[in-house]
């Protein structure tokens, strides 16, 4: 089994490479962690060439223009495109290279913004998406569809994972256009070094499950080598450990041992106030896989910033 895994320098393209050399591959498997310096993914012949070279059997697909609420607020138009490119592209080639077997990374944002909660894996388009991140959301729904088509066109097991809202070591700490966690850890860790309170953009009031990558990079893992299922399965902690970021923002103040006030500045937005995913899916084929609890998860991602600030992403 030789793998290839776009999106290789990404959040959860390292978080895989740290599990799959601390843990160990089985036998015979090879994998390479392709990045933006290999490939132009939004470019067929650059995709087709990154093929050509590694010749892979197995492909983990991460690669993606990705953001957070306020960056797809300003570029929705872009994500799409791009992510429409991206996609296409990475299907493409690895049919037409006799790729059997490819997973590709969703997120919950996909699912429609106006449902019933939990949402499970047959609720994906069942409705219009948050009009925040219209873009991305649209691009990635489409990879459901083109899985459905290789697959019942061409006998591929081409598949999806939906992970909730991810987080850990390698993630994007920038602060205007990063996700929430790594946002608040890099505003909480600027405000320790200047002495100055910490402000939380929002009321702090909406919810989420919370997916260590670590923890994601294992189940990826699994689902490459075990999923058989051409729909997606939503990878995510349970419906009863979804904390809101107020709970979060308390979390890497203590992880951090930040002692100044903590606000909130509710003229920003609150995006989405929750987005519930039920991993009933999950359970019925790993019942026993153990998460990493959230507070050691959070440590352990602030040490990793702290250590490496001067070449972490941000």
């Amino acid at each position: 089994m030789k793998v290839l895994v776009t999106g290789g320098s990404g959040l959860v393209g390292k978080a895989i490479e740290y599990v799959v050399n601390s843990e160990g591959t089985k036998d015979g498997e090879e994998w390479f962690f392709a990045t933006s310096k290999d490939a132009d993914l939004t470019d067929a012949k650059s995709t087709n060439d990154l093929f050509e070279k590694h010749k892979p059997t197995h492909v983990i697909h991460l690669a993606a223009k990705v953001g957070g609420l306020f960056g797809n607020l300003k570029s929705n138009l872009e994500y799409f495109q791009k992510n429409m490119a991206i996609n296409q592209n990475v299907l493409e080639s690895a049919h037409q290279h006799d790729v059997q077997n490819v997973v590709s990374c969703l997120s919950t944002c996909i699912f429609p913004d106006k449902t019933s909660y939990p949402i499970n894996e047959t609720m994906v388009h069942n409705g219009p998406p948050h009009t925040s991140n219209y873009g991305y959301s649209y691009a990635k729904r489409m990879v459901d569809v083109l899985n459905k088509g290789y697959n019942g066109d061409h006998g591929r097991n081409y598949t999806s994972v939906i992970p909730t809202n991810v987080f850990g070591p390698d993630d994007n700490f920038n602060i205007e256009v990063g996700h929430v966690l790594p946002g608040l850890i890099h505003k909480v860790y600027n405000a320790k070094h200047n002495g100055s309170s910490f402000t939380v953009w929002g009321s702090g009031k909406p919810r989420r499950q919370f997916i260590y990558s670590r923890d994601l990079a294992r189940l990826m893992i699994w689902v490459l080598r075990n999923y058989t299922e051409t729909d997606p399965i939503i990878l995510s902690v349970a419906e009863e450990d979804e904390i809101s970021i107020k709970e979060a923002a308390e979390a890497v103040v203590s992880a951090m041992d930040f002692k100044n006030p903590l606000l909130f500045d509710t003229n920003k937005s609150d995006g989405q106030y929750k987005k519930t995913a039920d991993n009933s899916k999950l359970r019925t084929y790993l019942p026993d896989f153990k998460f990493t609890p959230f507070h050691v998860a959070i440590k352990e991602t602030c040490d990793w910033f702290v250590a490496n600030y001067s070449v972490a992403r941000k």
